[in-house]
């Protein structure tokens, strides 16, 4: 049922747009002037007539077409039942003409082709009298059997001349009885406005008008309301266009045809409205094939606001509000309208490029080896690069080159250099997924491939500007030229020219960050035995953050491309000379046990001096508890001597005289174990374990690490 309520929503408020474009399309200047009267006074009360039946027209569909659905399903009962009421005084009247012709007066069942005439009609007035009163929800039928008269006079044998006076008599009473139920209901419609307005003072008063429109627009279902209305239109002239056989028409082609209709169906603002939202549908629907035929009925559920297909509806509406497409002759309207959806297509095709272009990445940084998904992928950019360049050719060869032509064929020209750039970038994805090693510095050569590719837009943009400014000062001027010029330069020329320096700028800071900052020695890498936190892959090369963090050095340039913040303590990372993270590790002295395997991270839990935001120093060590189990951090607290070692952070070279010693309980093999490292901890009665190496007091005492 809720289905079948939300198709008569829509449906039976078609009707009233209908009308609405119909009134709007009536010429009624040219109405009154053909009028014929006898005298001034008499054509002036014709005409006026006629004005305000025009408007009252235009006033009862809008009223209709805001009605609730159950005020309008009443309305159509009520008018339903007048139309059977119609047809029955018709089938009495043709009744009556068939038995003036058969010339027999006598009584009908003496005659059986009488009898016939006379059982066929009262059969059908039967069934539309019980089928006014079951519309009128009432078992009164008598009140619709007026149209009944002729055919009981018929039975008892009347004169023809009766017949016609009962039949006439029979409308009378008909309409009377139509004019005493308009009567009684005559206030109807102004207890509904006021109930619709007290209503909707209640609603404005709990809900702003913001949220009232939109409840409005969803109870109204606008845009489907208005594609139906625009569909049946379509339909209808399509329909008259074929039945009235224009061969010039068709001579032309099956495009011209398509487009003469559609611009035929959008000469009224109703129906121009109609034609937004049906292209708004059009686009949603190609932008959701593409989605499906590209990840399946999954990559349906994500849906982006950008790609609903409202996008190409509003710049199909302004452009014809802007252009004055109402205003125009059929001809005019459709040439006009043929550049209008030009653009809507070119706009489509560039939603459509940014939901191929994620994808088709994907495919090839994921090394997904699905045969079916890549031939998908290629496909659609296959389609992405060859139809812009058809469309430019086949748009420059209709018309003569001039500013706005040149902005439409650049748009095709920027969505296949966007979609050239793509299919370059997957290559190179897909040759390094089929070589034994990777491609050396992969990410370098794709970041000059888009740069080309950029550069090749940019390029393209300045070139319409600067025809746009040539035709403006030695051409001719407007300020919708001037405008679009302005418009043009700012989006896609400054714009695009201040996003590419600033991505070279951080590219530039980047390297400077990786190439000051220290790389990681041999001992080091072996002592930090992790892989790197950003590509999970074994390290044989790494360099030093300043918060002593070991990465690749490629893939923390990525990472800076990015962000500014080192990956595992989000510190900020700026350039940074050796001395800013201490010594890098000198080994065992001598006489000193050589514990190379008992470190771990330089940053989490090996001894090094770091510098804090105030630019005090903290050695950072581990934390030792008698089970075994260890911590780090820089704040310096105070333990107690049955442990081994506080969270010793040293502020000012303090600290803990227990420091280093073992309980009873403490296995001496017992070190500093994380998930993947561990080490031996060296007791000193006088020193401090930091990180498998003993440091003596007097080290400490002296600043010395």
């Amino acid at each position: 049922m809720p289905r079948l309520e939300e198709l008569a929503n829509v449906a039976l408020r078609v009707p009233s747009i209908l009308a609405l474009d119909l009134l709007y399309k009536c010429d009624i200047d040219s109405l009154t002037e053909h009028l014929k009267a006898k005298n001034q006074d008499m054509l002036f009360k014709y005409k006026y007539v006629i004005w305000n039946m025009y408007y009252l027209g235009h006033v009862i569909n809008a009223v209709v077409l805001v009605l609730p659905l159950r005020h309008i399903v009443t309305l159509y009962l009520h008018v339903l039942a007048a139309m059977l009421l119609y047809m029955g005084h018709q089938i009495s009247k043709e009744y009556i003409r068939e038995e003036m012709q058969s010339g027999y007066e006598g009584a009908v069942y003496l005659h059986s082709l009488a009898f016939n005439r006379f059982v066929s009609a009262l059969t059908s007035q039967i069934i539309l009298s019980t089928l006014c009163a079951f519309l009128m929800k009432t078992r009164k039928l008598w009140l619709f059997s007026a149209h009944f008269l002729p055919l009981l006079a018929r039975l008892c044998t009347a004169a023809p001349s009766t017949l016609l006076t009962l039949n006439v008599l029979s409308s009378g009473l008909t309409g009377t009885a139509v004019a005493v139920f308009l009567l009684a209901n005559l206030f109807v419609p102004y207890r509904l406005a006021k109930a619709a307005y007290s209503q909707l003072l209640q609603v404005l008063e709990l809900y702003r008008l913001l949220a009232v429109g939109i409840s409005l627009w969803n109870q109204f279902a606008v845009p489907v309301l208005f594609s139906i209305f625009w569909f049946v239109l379509f339909v209808v002239h399509l329909c008259s266009d074929a039945m009235s056989g224009s061969a010039s028409t068709l001579h032309q082609g099956i495009t011209f045809f398509l487009l003469t209709s559609v611009s035929e169906c959008c000469a009224t603002p109703y129906s121009l409205l109609g034609l937004t939202f049906v292209v708004s549908y059009l686009a949603l629907g190609l932008l959701n094939l593409c989605k499906f035929y590209l990840g399946g009925y999954a990559a349906l559920q994500n849906e982006n606001v950008m790609h609903r297909g409202v996008t190409e509806g509003v710049t199909l509406l302004l452009l014809a509000l802007q252009t004055g497409l109402l205003d125009m002759q059929a001809a005019q309207r459709t040439f006009l309208l043929s550049i209008i959806l030009f653009i809507v297509v070119t706009s489509t095709l560039q939603s459509m490029i940014e939901i191929t272009d994620p994808v088709i990445l994907a495919l090839g940084a994921s090394r997904n080896r699905s045969f079916w998904r890549h031939f998908c992928g290629l496909s659609m950019c296959l389609l992405l690069l060859v139809f812009p360049v058809f469309m430019a050719y086949k748009i420059s060869q209709f018309f003569h080159m001039d500013f706005w032509l040149l902005i439409l064929v650049s748009s095709c020209v920027l969505t296949s250099l966007q979609v050239t750039g793509t299919l370059l970038v997957y290559s190179l994805f897909m040759a390094e997924l089929f070589r034994s090693e990777p491609i050396e510095n992969l990410d370098e050569v794709i970041y000059w491939v888009n740069a080309v590719s950029r550069v090749l837009e940019f390029m393209v943009a300045l070139c319409v500007v600067a025809y746009g400014t040539w035709e403006s000062l030695f051409g001719e001027w407007s300020w919708m030229g001037a405008s679009v010029i302005i418009i043009h330069s700012y989006f896609n020329v400054w714009l695009r020219a201040q996003s590419g320096w600033r991505s070279f700028l951080l590219r530039q800071e980047a390297a400077k960050k990786i190439n000051s900052l220290p790389r990681a020695t041999a001992q080091q890498l072996q002592r930090h035995d992790d892989v790197c936190a950003i590509c999970f892959q074994e390290m044989s090369a790494a360099v030093i953050t300043y918060c002593g963090h070991l990465f690749h050095g490629n893939c923390l340039r990525k990472w800076l491309y990015v962000q500014e913040t080192c990956p595992m303590c989000h510190q900020t990372v700026r350039p940074a000379m050796r001395a800013d993270l201490g010594p890098a590790d000198p080994g065992p002295r001598e006489g000193e046990p050589n514990v190379d395997d008992g470190g771990d991270t330089p940053a989490e839990e090996t001894g090094n001096m770091v510098a804090n935001d105030s630019g005090e120093e903290t050695v950072r060590g581990p934390c030792f508890s008698p089970g075994g189990d260890s911590g780090s951090g820089p704040s310096a607290r105070k333990e107690d001597s049955s442990q081994n070692c506080g969270d010793s952070g040293v502020k000012g070279m303090e600290t803990s005289a227990g420091c280093g010693q073992s309980t009873g309980d403490t296995n001496p093999d017992d070190g500093l174990r994380g998930d993947r490292h561990q080490g031996s901890v060296q007791s000193c009665p006088n020193g401090t374990e930091l990180s498998g190496h003993t440091r003596t007091r007097s080290e400490l005492d002296s600043g010395k690490l």
